[in-house]
């Protein structure tokens, strides 16, 4: 069997640091950094990338380098950072439709303490349920689960210990984002936002009406885009070009700006007729809207997205029914066969009583705290039990699912609709509906997303670990940590993104999450479950996006990818779509070379890295600047430092706009070159 056959790169009987102060503190740090990116990034874009690949890059340039390290503890580093990604990603994802939900019949939570403490449960919930599962899906079947992400980084980490300067890249790409960021955000000499609508032109606004071209000119949709690769990019910008230059026209044709403005009282996202703002500026008094494109996209267009996204979640889904199946088989029949740890290093998992009593604490903690969503221990109690049950079944399938596609392509949001839909039903089954039940709906899906996310991370630590000799008892510690540290970060990045600006307030807009950040899955969570428990749904364009998302799935087009392009913005989608047109174009040239690298090893080439040092650096310098939004006297220094007025009065809006894709072309041109330089890892 390959499991007695395998060696490590560290043999078990090999006695080396591994589970230190400065290993996990290390990781600690790269965690609440990459959290908070991966916030910033979920909240915008509603996508996350792996987080394990640059913490194990930056583990092996600074921890070997500087304080010494061992490949182990690189390994510990990475295991304890990398839970970042999973636990923002679940939390996001989720967690934010609070605010959605929240009246007061309901209350009021969304708020840092019921963030942190999900975050926590949910987080727990994942590393303890993959312990007993570890042997059957890691070690066992380690011929046919590659787990690419995992592999990846047990190939960085062997690489840091036969030298090389392959991280270099991502480095350079982080200096670049941080240089491009300052001269965005503080200098204002590249525009944030670049607008083109037909809405200013009188002579063409009856003709193509609110049709709008935009984009966030970033180093993190850049990244992004390179790393999805251009198949994705351009099916998640073929949705977004369906929503804002088809149906946007079509609407603004067929429907007066009253109509509309009635539909955003009905969402709640306008007061009155009789009151200005709302989204895209309703004038009670000429009864029109200053930007009809984003008035069309809140009252009508994300209802379409958001029907296609829970559709094409639960098309996912189903289509992996049969490995559901199987890997729930399989990994019950392995907790039952499981003896004791062997006596060897690497063979050392935590008991299986800590699983237990761990799980039961968590459900009856819920019961136990009167901050989480519930009238009565009785009701928390059977939000722990659901979440359990929900978690157990579907942290199995995250496992082993992403041991096949990798964390990335994970269907954690159609497991997360199925959850929410199903926490309903059995609520109406009950006979609880209405909107006080509504957060503890949300409370059952958001710790099953983050359970679920965890536990597909964990995989591909332990993935990590099995390869380079690690002692898996120390890796599910570290993750332990790591969960209680990333939920620290991540919910204090939530609680200070949502702050709003002064100019935001004096429109009457008190979040920033719903209107500056689109939170997309969270906010079709909320749309989902109040839809189901008030039996109020606005089912027309929810079902018509359903029908969408199956039709693209019958003309063999990725049918969730799609469906979250209908649902995001055109500005989001349009420079990603840019930055996989260039890994396209790398991998031509690549393959004209006879250079393309197989086998999950991608990710190492310089243009990865690059891209990976973009996504990381523009999100980091987003919290950062966001951080400092905050306090007033930081934003009058900034405002003062600001070009954007001198530049838009010399060189006209639309001049100013094009130097900014200008700037993002540069980068673009810097990130082909490090993609088709022939320089690559040497493993």
């Amino acid at each position: 069997m390959s499991e007695k056959k395998f060696k490590p790169f560290v043999s078990p009987e090999t006695e080396m640091k591994e589970f230190t102060f400065k290993a996990l503190l290390m990781g600690s740090v790269f965690g609440i950094a990459f959290g908070a990116a991966t916030v910033y990034l979920a909240l915008n874009a509603g996508l996350t990338v792996s987080a394990s690949i640059p913490i194990a890059v930056m583990a092996i340039t600074i921890g070997r380098r500087l304080f010494k390290t061992t490949i182990l503890e690189n390994n510990i580093i990475q295991t304890t950072g990398s839970a970042s990604e999973s636990i923002a990603a679940g939390v996001v994802f989720t967690l934010p439709g609070f605010f959605f939900l929240s009246t007061a019949e309901a209350g009021d939570f969304f708020n840092y303490g019921v963030i942190f403490i999900l975050a926590i449960f949910g987080g727990m919930l994942g590393t303890l349920l993959m312990i007993p599962l570890r042997r059957s899906l890691i070690v066992k079947e380690h011929e046919t689960l590659p787990y690419p992400e995992g592999t990846a980084c047990a190939s960085v980490l062997k690489a840091g210990e036969k030298g090389g300067d392959f991280a270099r890249s991502a480095f350079q790409g982080l200096g670049f984002a941080f240089v491009y960021a300052v001269l965005q955000k503080m200098f204002k000499v590249i525009a944030e936002t670049p607008v083109f609508d037909t809405v200013k032109s009188k002579t063409y606004n009856k003709i193509f009406p609110s049709a709008q071209i935009s984009a966030n000119i970033t180093p993190e949709y850049m990244g992004v885009g390179y790393i999805i690769g251009p198949r994705i990019a351009g099916v998640l910008f073929a949705g977004s070009v369906l929503s804002w230059l088809v149906f946007h026209p079509l609407v603004a044709s067929l429907i007066d700006p009253a109509t509309i403005a009635q539909q955003q009282v009905k969402l709640g996202f306008l007061k009155s007729m009789d009151t200005a703002g709302g989204y895209g500026g309703w004038d009670p008094v000429t009864k029109t809207f200053a930007d009809p494109a984003s008035a069309i996209y809140r009252a009508y267009v994300r209802l379409i997205g958001a029907g296609a996204v829970a559709m094409g979640g639960l098309i996912t889904l189903i289509k992996t029914i049969p490995t559901i199946v199987a890997s729930f088989r399989e990994s019950i029949g392995s907790v039952k066969n499981a003896g004791p740890d062997g006596r060897l290093r690497t063979e050392r998992d935590l008991s299986l009583k800590v699983v237990g009593l761990g799980s039961l604490g968590l459900v009856v903690l819920i019961g136990c705290l009167t901050i989480i969503p519930g009238d009565s221990f009785f009701q928390r109690l059977l939000i722990g039990v659901l979440i359990l049950l929900f978690g157990a079944f579907f942290v199995t399938v995250a496992s082993r699912i992403v041991g096949l596609i990798g964390s990335s392509n994970s269907p954690v949001s159609g497991m997360t609709i199925a959850t929410v839909m199903g926490t309903c039903l059995i609520f109406l089954a009950v006979g609880w509906s209405g909107k006080v039940y509504e957060p503890m709906a949300l409370v059952v899906g958001g710790m099953v997303c983050i359970a679920a996310s965890n536990a597909g991370g964990t995989s591909q630590d332990l993935k990590t670990g099995y390869l380079v000799g690690a002692t898996p008892r120390y890796q599910q510690l570290a993750l332990f940590i790591g969960v209680i540290v990333s939920a620290l970060a991540v919910g204090f990045t939530i609680k200070i993104l949502d702050i709003p600006s002064p100019e935001l307030l004096a429109k009457g807009i008190h979040h920033k999450i719903g209107s500056v950040f689109n939170a997309p899955q969270a906010t079709l969570m909320a749309t989902l479950i109040r839809g189901i428990l008030s039996k109020n749904l606005d089912w027309n364009f929810v079902l018509a996006g359903a029908a969408l998302a199956l039709v693209m799935e019958l003309c063999g087009v990725r049918a969730l990818s799609f469906a979250i392009g209908v649902y995001l913005p055109f500005s989001t989608t349009f420079p990603i779509f840019l930055g996989g047109m260039i890994r396209g174009l790398v991998d031509k040239v690549k393959q004209k070379r006879g250079t393309v690298i197989k086998g999950g090893e991608e990710d190492l080439e310089k243009g990865n890295l690059f891209a990976t040092g973009l996504v990381a650096g523009g999100a980091l310098m987003g919290v950062i600047f966001a951080f400092l939004s905050v306090p007033q006297s930081v934003v009058a220094f900034m405002s003062r430092l600001s070009l954007e007025k001198v530049m838009s009065a010399g060189l006209g809006v639309t001049g100013y706009y094009l130097l900014g894709f200008a700037f993002f072309a540069v980068m673009g041109f810097a990130l082909y070159r490090a993609g088709v330089s022939k320089q690559k890892m040497e493993l």
